[in-house]
C-alpha cells in the first residue's frame, strides 16, 4: 500500500500539472494542504463519490479557494465524476474546474469560493443548518441528522473582516460539529505576512469560544489524525486545527515563498519536484495502486447504506417526522402552500389597512410562518426595526437550536453568507434583514448568491430618504440600482400590504436565484385592484390605475411612490388627459414575462412616460427614454423629517403633474 506521503503527492503532482498547462493558478496552497487532505479525505471524511448529494453526508469547504486544484485533486482521485480530462481543462471554457470552485459544475463543490472568508462564512451556516436540522428532527436512538462540516481557510480568510463576524457568532452558538483548518504558512500575495497580519490567531479563536489546537504540524499525518479526532471529541464548542506548513511543498527553488503562491512553477521546477518527491509519473499520470487507496466509493456505500437502514426504521417509528424531512430536503412547499396565500391575499384587499410596507411583511410572515417550519429567519440586529419576529418566531441557541429564529447581531456580511450555507445545505427557506443602506456591507454575499442561484431572501427594510431624521448615512440612494444590476437577483418593492405578500409568496417559491424584499418604514395607503389586478401584480409589473381611451401617457412608480403617481394620475385624468399607472414592484420578474404581456402594459407607441421613485434614476430610463422623465433622486438625502425631505427633494404629485404639463 503506498504511503501516507505517496498519496498527498498525487494531490500535488496533479495540482501542479494542471496550473502548468493552464498557464496560471495556485499551486501553492495545494501543495501545502495536501497531506491534511490525505488524512482528513482518506481516515475521517464521511461522504459517498457516488451520491454526492446523500443527506447525512459530511461538508467540506475550501475556503481559500484559489487553491481549487486541491478540491479537484480530491475529488477526482475519491472517485467523484470529475474524470482525468477535466483536470486537463482547468481554467479552461465551460470545464467542470473552473479557477475557483463554482457550486453546480463539479459533483462534490459545496460552494462557491474565492472571495475570500466567504467559505468559512458558508461552512458556519452549513454547521447551523446541521444543528437546527438536528434539533428538529433527531430523537432518542435516531440520529439521523449527524455529520461534520470541515473547512479549509489561509491567512487571507482570516484577515478578511468576514470571518471575525462569523467565526465569533459561530463560537456563541457552539457550533460543536464545525472544525476549520487553518493553513498557517506566513505567506500570502504580498511575501510573508508577519509585516501586515500579526495576529494571536489562536487566541482570538479561543476569545471567541471554539477549541483551538495549536501547533500542530501540517505534514505530519499522526499529528493531523491525532488533532482531527480531538476536535470530533469536542461537541459543545467549535474547532480550530492550527496547522503549520510550508507553501508549495516540495518545490526546492519556490516553496516557502510568494513566488508559488498564484503562478505556475514552471517546467523545470516541476521537474524537480519530481524528483524530490520521488513521484516519476508523467503530468496526469496516476498509478492504480494510488486511485485505489484514495477511492471513497466502496467506503461511502456502506456509511450511506447504514444512514439508510437508520431512515427506514426512523420512518416507521415516525412516519410525519420522516415525511417532513424528506420534503424540506426536496424543497417542496407544503400542500396548503397555495391555499393559504391566495386565501390571506384575498382577504388583504377586502380588507384595506394602511400600513408601512415592513409591518405588511411581518403581517405576511405571521400568516405564511405557520405552515413553513422550514421558514428560518433573522436580523443583524435590527429585529424591532426590520419587523422580522412573526407570532410563531422561536430562537436558536448553543443550548437549544430546535428554533427557526436567528439573532445575528449587527454582522450583516455574515449573516448574508451564513444565509447562502443554509440555503446550500437544504432543507430550509433562509431570511435576513438589515436596513436597504447597509445591504452594502453584506453586497458581495448577496452576490454570491446570485452567482450560485441559490433561493436566500435578503430582507431590507428603511428603503428611502423616506426614513426620515437618521439622515443621509441610512438613507439609501444608489443601492437599488446596483442590486438591480446584479444578473438572477429578484428585486421586489411593493407599494401596499397587498404586494408586500405577493413578493413574500414568490420570494419564497423561487428556487434558483435569490431575491431581495424591500420595504418601507414609513405607512402608505393600500391600493384598490380588481381580480385580474392581483393575479397581474405577480408578474413584477401591471396596469393599477387606466384610462378608458388608449393612454397618451403612462407614469411608472414603485414602492412608496405609487401613491404620488396615483394621486396624479386621478387629477390628470380628471382634466382630460388619458393616462395610465404602471406599478413596477419587481422589474426583473416583470422582463421575464412574454413579449405580448410587456408591450400590453408598456406599448411602445406610447411615448410620453414619466417614472418615480425616491431612489436613483438610473434604472428607468430603459423604460421612459431619452425623451422621458425621472423623477428620483441626483444627491444624497439630509437629516429631516419623511415628509419634508420628499419636498426637499422634489419627489411629490405636483413634480409629476409639472412632468406631465412639459410632455
Amino acid at each position: 500500500m503506498p504511503s501516507r506521503r505517496h498519496l498527498a503527492n498525487a494531490v500535488r503532482a496533479l495540482s501542479m500539472d494542471a496550473v502548468q498547462q493552464a498557464k496560471s493558478g495556485h499551486p501553492g496552497a495545494p501543495m501545502g494542504m495536501a497531506d491534511i487532505a490525505q488524512v482528513l479525505w482518506c481516515d475521517y471524511l464521511s461522504h459517498n463519490p457516488n451520491n454526492p448529494d446523500w443527506a447525512n453526508r459530511d461538508r467540506f469547504i475550501l475556503s481559500n479557494g484559489h487553491g481549487s486544484m486541491l478540491l479537484y485533486s480530491l475529488l477526482h482521485l475519491s472517485g467523484y465524476d470529475l474524470p482525468i480530462e477535466e483536470l486537463k481543462n482547468f481554467r479552461q471554457m465551460h470545464s467542470k474546474t473552473p479557477g475557483h470552485p463554482e457550486y453546480g459544475y463539479a459533483p462534490g463543490v459545496e460552494t462557491t469560493t474565492g472571495p475570500l472568508g466567504q467559505g468559512i462564512t458558508n461552512a458556519v451556516g452549513m454547521a447551523l443548518a446541521e444543528k437546527v436540522m438536528a434539533a428538529q428532527f433527531n430523537q432518542a436512538q435516531f440520529d439521523i441528522v449527524d455529520h461534520f462540516t470541515y473547512t479549509f481557510l489561509g491567512d487571507g480568510c482570516l484577515m478578511e473582516g468576514i470571518s471575525h463576524e462569523a467565526c465569533s457568532l459561530a463560537g456563541t452558538l457552539g457550533l460543536g460539529k464545525l472544525v476549520a483548518f487553518w493553513d498557517d504558512n506566513g505567506i500570502s500575495i504580498d511575501g510573508e505576512v508577519e509585516g501586515w497580519f500579526s495576529d494571536d490567531t489562536p487566541k482570538r479563536f479561543e476569545a471567541y469560544g471554539w477549541h483551538v489546537i495549536s501547533d500542530v504540524n501540517g505534514h505530519e499525518p499522526n499529528e493531523i489524525s491525532a488533532a482531527i479526532a480531538k476536535a470530533k471529541a469536542v461537541t459543545d464548542k467549535p474547532t480550530l486545527i492550527c496547522c503549520k506548513t510550508t507553501i508549495g511543498f516540495g518545490s526546492p527553488n519556490k516553496q516557502g515563498k510568494e513566488s508559488c503562491h498564484g503562478a505556475p512553477l514552471g517546467d523545470d521546477e516541476i521537474a524537480l519536484v519530481r524528483e524530490n518527491l520521488g513521484w516519476s509519473y508523467p503530468p496526469f499520470d496516476v498509478p492504480e495502486d494510488v486511485y485505489k487507496s484514495w477511492d471513497g466509493k466502496t467506503k461511502g456505500e456502506k456509511a450511506e447504506q447504514e444512514w439508510q437502514t437508520l431512515f427506514n426504521e426512523y420512518q416507521q417509528a415516525y412516519p410525519e417526522l420522516a415525511s417532513e424531512f424528506m420534503r424540506r430536503k426536496k424543497g417542496e412547499l407544503p400542500e396548503l402552500w397555495n391555499k393559504t396565500c391566495t386565501k390571506y391575499i384575498q382577504a388583504l384587499q377586502q380588507n384595506p389597512d394602511n400600513v408601512a410596507t415592513r409591518k405588511a411583511s411581518q403581517n405576511a410572515l405571521n400568516a405564511y410562518a405557520p405552515i413553513l417550519p422550514e421558514l428560518l429567519g433573522g436580523s443583524a440586529d435590527l429585529a424591532g426595526s426590520n419587523l422580522t419576529i412573526h407570532n410563531t418566531s422561536k430562537g436558536v441557541s448553543a443550548d437549544d437550536a430546535s428554533g427557526n429564529y436567528i439573532y445575528y447581531g449587527v454582522r450583516e456580511f455574515a449573516m448574508s453568507a451564513m444565509m447562502n450555507g443554509l440555503a446550500l445545505y437544504g432543507g430550509f427557506k433562509p431570511y435576513g434583514a438589515t436596513f436597504l443602506m447597509f445591504m452594502e456591507y453584506a453586497r458581495n454575499a448577496v452576490r454570491m448568491a446570485a452567482l450560485m442561484k441559490q433561493p436566500a431572501i435578503f430582507v431590507y427594510t428603511h428603503d428611502s430618504i423616506g426614513l426620515g431624521e437618521d439622515g443621509p448615512t441610512h438613507q439609501p440612494v444608489e443601492q437599488l440600482v446596483a442590486l438591480r444590476a446584479t444578473p438572477n437577483l429578484d428585486n421586489w418593492r411593493p407599494c401596499d400590504q397587498v404586494e408586500s405578500a405577493i413578493a413574500w409568496k414568490a420570494a419564497i417559491e423561487r428556487t434558483q436565484g435569490p431575491t431581495t424584499l424591500i420595504f418601507t418604514r414609513q405607512g402608505l395607503p393600500q391600493q384598490n385592484r380588481t381580480q385580474q389586478q392581483l393575479i397581474d401584480a405577480e408578474r413584477g409589473g401591471y396596469v393599477l390605475f387606466d384610462s378608458a381611451d388608449t393612454p397618451e401617457l403612462i407614469i411608472i412608480a414603485t414602492g412608496s411612490e405609487v401613491h404620488l403617481a396615483m394621486q396624479a394620475a386621478e387629477k390628470l385624468s380628471a382634466n382630460g388627459t388619458a393616462v395610465r399607472v404602471v406599478s413596477m414592484p419587481c422589474m426583473e420578474v416583470f422582463e421575464k414575462q412574454s413579449t405580448e404581456y410587456k408591450q400590453s402594459v408598456l406599448p411602445a407607441n406610447v411615448t410620453k412616460r414619466i417614472a418615480i421613485e425616491a431612489l436613483a434614476k438610473d434604472t428607468w430610463y430603459k423604460y421612459v427614454g431619452l425623451n422621458g422623465v425621472v423623477i428620483g433622486m441626483d444627491t444624497f438625502g439630509e437629516s429631516a423629517p419623511a415628509g419634508e425631505l420628499f419636498k426637499h427633494f422634489n419627489i411629490t404629485e405636483q413634480a409629476i403633474l409639472d412632468a406631465a404639463n412639459t410632455l
